[in-house]
């Protein structure tokens, strides 16, 4: 089970809207940022809350989890009605043999990286054309000084003294049934089995330490609202010489004040002047790859929906693309010169204001309605 509550660690209710979560890691995120924090120690801890409480209730499935079992451990066991049975049981066992189980877990060689997440947002037409986008980011990196030894240059690292470089500790003990011998993590070394005669005085013998990174990321054309980007090896760097962590970057499309999108297809709505819908025309219409021609059927009415097909999204790293939607929208002129209203008014009197007669097979249709 968690040690901390991910919804407590962001400051929102436990039925926050994924735009609430967001909004609060973000206000968090730059709030304890290690770069413009005091307390650089601290503050690394808390961003580290942040971004695991974050990486779990952004996403659907980890937030389900979690919410169901308080953990996104693939070993929990709530579905099958067997309780905290586990760790009763460990209990029990730590009684008699002490913490064997964590020994093992915290005494490990080299350790992979944590990955990281950068949120970018993008415009539609950037999603469209696909973009290059260089972002700023902090993240721990080997220790240039030390190599991530986590020793001052010139002096070594030797095995821990108190446990002889095993991480564990053992003692004995009387219990009711006989003599146990139990185990516990080295609190020297902490479980690592070695210890630096003399810490490097870059990284403070942590091996590692938080820089910013400049990086150009390649965004492809037809990326849709959620697309992930992963960027190997550009996350954390490793314990003990493992290897570095990824970059995941989540992008975000922000909306546009003219062209709408649904999955590949694109859509706008386009002013027609009167004379065009009745007569019909050819036009230019705006896309989002510039202006194309759009011809217009005479007696279009307000509100047609016209097509022109492979004008909208590419589909990524493939040819195919979406289609784009044109919404006619009829303009009716607010101010008509002395001549534009008498052939209106012709217009009218000769019957062309009023709607069609419904044909005989309409008027059949609608008598056998009910």
């Amino acid at each position: 089970m968690p040690t901390r509550d991910y919804y407590e660690t962001l400051g929102v209710a436990r039925n926050a809207t994924p735009d609430e979560i967001k909004n609060a890691y973000r206000g968090l995120a730059r709030k304890f940022h290690p770069d413009v924090a005091d307390d650089k120690a601290a503050a690394e801890r808390h961003f580290k809350e942040i971004n695991e409480a974050y990486e779990v209730l952004s996403d659907p499935q980890k937030r389900a989890r979690y919410d169901r079992f308080g953990t996104v451990d693939d070993g929990a066991m709530g579905d099958f009605g067997f309780g905290n049975v586990g760790a009763g049981f460990g209990d029990i066992f730590d009684m008699f043999f002490g913490d064997v189980r964590g020994a093992q877990a915290r005494h490990t060689g080299p350790q992979r990286g944590a990955d990281l997440r950068f949120d970018l947002e993008i415009t539609l037409e950037e999603a469209f054309s696909g973009v290059t986008k260089e972002i700023t980011y902090g993240h721990l990196a080997q220790c240039a000084k030390c190599k991530g030894s986590g020793a001052l240059p010139g002096t070594l690292v030797v095995p821990c003294g108190r446990c002889g470089g095993s991480g564990v500790v053992r003692a004995a003990r009387q219990t009711p049934l006989g003599q146990f011998v139990t185990q516990t993590t080295c609190p020297t070394c902490h479980g690592e089995g070695q210890v630096v005669s003399q810490p490097c005085d870059a990284c403070g013998g942590e091996g590692r330490r938080h820089i910013e990174t400049v990086l150009s990321v390649k965004v492809p054309a037809g990326v849709d609202d959620g697309s992930r980007i992963r960027i190997a090896g550009k996350g954390e760097a490793g314990v003990h010489g493992g290897p570095v962590g990824d970059l995941y970057v989540y992008l975000t499309i922000l909306p546009h004040p003219r062209f709408t999108r649904n999955g590949l297809d694109t859509g706008a709505d386009v002013p027609v002047g009167f004379t065009q819908a009745v007569l019909g025309a050819t036009i230019q219409v705006p896309s989002l790859e510039g202006e194309l021609p759009l011809t217009i059927p005479p007696g279009t009415q307000s509100g047609t929906t016209l097509h022109l097909r492979g004008h909208g999204m590419p589909r990524v790293h493939g040819t195919h693309r979406g289609d784009h939607h044109v919404t006619v929208r009829v303009v009716v002129p607010a101010k008509l010169t002395k001549r534009q209203r008498e052939l209106l008014e012709d217009f009218a009197r000769e019957g062309g204001d009023q709607g069609e007669e419904p044909s005989f097979f309409d008027r059949v249709k609608d008598a056998f309605r009910p």
